[in-house]
C-alpha cells in the first residue's frame, strides 16, 4: 500500500466497501457523538467521515486529534449506518472505520477557523493565507480561477491565436499608472520598468508576421488603492490580431468571453448578441462608461419641461447653453419617505440635494418641483418617461460633463433600493467611439482618454485638422453588470499619425522616439493594420464567482496598503543590496 493513500479524501464509494483504505489530509472537525467519535478527514478532493468507536485500536489517539492536524488514517470502508447518509458529499454514503493513524504533522492553535464560512479581519486572513485557503469557498474558488484560464486558453486557440510570452523586465511606457522601477546593477543609475501591461511587445509580434497573439499576462502598476483592481499585480487575457478592422476583433472575441462566461454561469442567463453602445450613449443614458444593463432604468434630457418654468433654479441653469436636466425614473418609488432618503443620500455624496417629483393616486404630481413647474410640465415629464401612479422621477441638473458620473451613481442606487436590477443574469456589452482625448484639469493641457496607441477615426486627416477634443477613436470597451472587463482598440499604426497623435498629447517626435523606439523603428519597415483587446482575468474570475471582492479570487493578495502580510513585503533592503545597486535612499521625514 502507498506510504500515505490508497485513496484521495473524494474519492470512496459504495463500490468500495469492506476494502482496506489509506487515507492522509487535514482533521476538519471532530465530532464526539455518545463516545463515537467522528473524524471528517478533508484533502483537495473532497472530505470522508472517519470512524472510532472505544473498541477501535485507534481511539485513545484519536480523542488527541485537534483541527487542522495532518493525519493518516487506515481502516476499512463500511456502509453508513440507516438514516445517517450525507447526500451532499460525494462520499455520503459510507464511512471508514478507524483501526490505525499516524499523526503526520500536529497543528498549532488556529488564528483563524478553517471549518466555515464566518468573517474574519481581512488582515488576519492574509497574513494567515495558507490557512485562509483551506477554506471551502476561497479553495473552490481558487480552483475556478483555473479552470477559467482552461476555458479561455482553449477558446483562444479554437479560434486560431498562438500563445506567446513576453518580457517582464522592460522600459517605462505611459499606460496611465506609475511604473514599478527594478534598478540595474549592470548599468548603475538605470532602471527597467515591469510592465503595466505588453502592449508594446504584442504590437511588436504583429510588426513580425505573428497573426495572431494570446497571453494570460502579468500586469504591474503601482497605483493607489482601487476597490476594482488589486494593488500592484493583476492578470489579463492580452490578445492581438493582424490584418482586422474592428469588427474583425469583435467577431474573435465575442464568442471566446461568451463561451467562457457560460461555461461557469451556473445556469444564468448570459448575453447572446451584445450590443455596441457608443460613449457618448452610454453616458447620457446610463451615466457610465460601464453601465449595468441589469438595471433597466434609462435616463433621458428633460430640459424642455424646466425651460421657463416656475423652479427657478433649473429654469436659471438653462439660460447657459451646455447645461441640462436629466430625469432619472423611479418606478415604484412614488413616497414621501424614499424621496426624502433619497435626498439626504444626494448630500451625503457631496451634492446639494436631489430634486423629486412623486405621481399619487390619480397622476397627478406632487412635491416641491411639481408644485413649481405647474400639472401641465408635471404630466408632460410623466408621459416622457412612461410613468403611472407610484412612481417618481430624480433629476439632476447642470453640465453633463460635470454631473453625468453623480447621475450614474443616482441611477444605480435607485436600482438597488427600488429592486429594479436583476442579479442573476449576465449582461455583456460593447463600449464603443471613446474620446480620443481629454482635457487634464490639473495640469491644464490635452491628454490621451484612453490607449495612447489607438487609431484616431479619421487617421491623419482628424489629427490635422479637427479639435482634439471632438476626435473619436478606434477604442472600445467590454462592460459586464457594472464592470469594465476588457479593453482594447485598433492601433495607430502610420508612424506620422503616431508622432502627430503623440505631438498633441505634449510629446515632441524625439521623446517619441526615445521613449517608444522599438516601435517606431518597426512601423518604418512595413507595418500591417492590427488591433486588440485586454480582459481582466481578475474581475471575470470575481463576476463568475459571485464575489465583489478580488482577494476573494487571488491566491496570495496584498491588502489595501500594497503590503503582502504574509511574506512582509515591500522590506528594507541590506546595505549590501543597495551598494551593489548604486542606489542610497532619501526618506521623507517623520511627521
Amino acid at each position: 500500500m502507498h506510504r500515505y493513500r490508497s485513496h484521495t479524501c473524494g474519492a470512496l464509494r459504495e463500490s468500495d466497501i469492506d476494502q482496506t483504505a489509506r487515507l492522509s489530509g487535514w482533521v476538519h472537525r471532530v465530532r464526539d457523538h455518545g463516545g463515537v467519535l467522528f473524524v471528517d478527514l478533508r484533502d483537495h478532493y473532497g472530505i470522508t467521515q472517519c470512524v472510532a468507536d472505544p473498541d477501535s485500536p485507534a481511539f485513545a489517539e484519536v480523542e488527541k486529534f485537534r483541527s487542522e492536524w495532518v493525519v493518516r488514517i487506515d481502516g476499512k470502508v463500511r456502509r453508513r449506518p440507516a438514516g445517517t447518509d450525507n447526500p451532499e458529499l460525494p462520499t455520503g454514503m459510507v464511512e471508514v472505520y478507524i483501526k490505525e493513524i499516524e499523526v503526520l504533522g500536529p497543528a498549532a492553535e488556529l488564528p483563524l477557523p478553517v471549518f466555515g464560512e464566518q468573517e474574519y479581519p481581512e488582515d488576519i486572513r492574509l497574513k494567515y493565507r495558507f490557512l485562509d485557503l483551506r477554506r471551502e469557498k476561497l479553495h473552490q474558488n481558487i480552483m475556478t480561477r483555473g479552470a477559467i484560464v482552461d476555458s479561455m486558453r482553449k477558446r483562444m486557440k479554437e479560434q486560431g491565436f498562438f500563445e506567446f510570452q513576453t518580457p517582464i523586465l522592460t522600459a517605462s511606457s505611459p499606460e496611465g499608472a506609475r511604473d514599478f522601477l527594478v534598478p540595474s546593477r549592470i548599468h548603475p543609475g538605470k532602471f527597467y520598468a515591469l510592465p503595466q501591461a505588453p502592449q508594446q511587445y504584442k504590437q511588436l509580434l504583429m510588426m513580425s508576421g505573428f497573426d495572431r497573439y494570446f497571453q494570460i499576462a502579468p500586469c504591474f502598476r503601482d497605483e493607489d488603492p482601487r476597490a476594482d483592481r488589486l494593488p500592484g499585480e493583476f492578470y489579463q487575457l492580452d490578445v492581438e490580431m493582424s490584418f482586422v478592422t474592428q469588427d474583425d476583433v469583435f467577431a474573435a472575441m465575442e464568442p471566446v468571453i461568451t463561451g467562457v462566461f457560460e461555461d461557469f454561469a451556473k445556469g444564468k442567463p448570459v448575453t447572446k448578441n451584445w450590443p455596441r453602445i457608443p460613449f457618448a450613449e452610454a453616458v447620457r443614458k446610463y451615466g457610465s462608461d460601464k453601465p449595468d444593463l441589469r438595471n433597466k432604468i434609462v435616463m433621458q434630457e428633460v430640459s424642455e419641461h424646466f425651460r421657463g418654468s416656475g423652479f427657478k433654479v433649473f429654469a436659471r441653469m438653462l439660460e447657459d447653453p451646455k447645461n441640462q436636466v436629466w430625469a432619472i425614473p423611479g418606478i415604484g418609488g412614488g413616497s414621501r419617505a424614499f424621496c426624502d432618503r433619497m435626498n439626504s443620500w444626494a448630500q451625503g455624496e457631496g451634492q446639494p440635494g436631489l430634486g423629486y417629483i412623486m405621481w399619487r393616486e390619480g397622476g397627478e404630481g406632487a412635491g416641491p418641483l411639481a408644485n413649481n413647474i405647474g400639472p401641465e410640465r408635471t404630466a408632460a415629464i410623466r408621459d416622457q418617461l412612461g410613468l403611472k401612479e407610484g412612481d417618481a422621477a430624480f433629476f439632476v441638473a447642470g453640465d453633463p460633463e460635470k454631473f453625468w458620473k453623480f447621475a450614474g451613481l443616482a441611477r444605480t442606487k435607485l436600482g438597488e433600493e427600488l429592486n429594479l436590477i436583476d442579479k442573476d443574469r449576465f449582461e455583456l456589452a460593447w463600449i464603443v467611439d471613446f474620446p480620443m482625448y481629454e482635457y487634464d484639469e490639473e495640469n491644464k493641457k490635452i491628454d490621451f482618454s484612453h490607449n495612447p496607441f489607438s487609431m484616431p477615426q479619421g487617421g491623419l486627416d482628424a489629427l490635422t485638422g479637427q479639435d482634439p477634443l471632438t476626435i473619436k477613436a478606434f477604442q472600445y470597451d467590454i462592460a459586464c453588470n457594472g464592470y469594465e472587463i476588457a479593453s482594447g482598440g485598433i492601433r495607430n499604426h502610420k508612424p506620422e499619425a503616431m508622432v502627430k497623435a503623440f505631438e498633441i498629447a505634449g510629446y515632441g517626435e524625439q521623446e517619441v522616439i526615445d521613449r517608444f523606439g522599438g516601435m517606431y523603428r518597426a512601423f518604418q519597415y512595413g507595418a500591417p493594420p492590427h488591433g486588440g483587446m485586454a480582459a481582466g482575468l481578475d474581475r471575470i474570475v470575481m463576476l463568475l464567482c459571485g464575489t465583489n471582492n478580488l482577494r476573494e479570487i487571488s491566491l496570495f493578495p496584498m491588502n489595501q496598503q500594497a503590503m503582502d502580510l504574509l511574506m512582509g513585503a515591500p522590506s528594507e533592503a541590506t546595505p549590501k543590496q543597495l551598494k551593489e545597486l548604486h542606489i542610497r535612499t532619501s526618506l521623507p521625514a517623520k511627521g
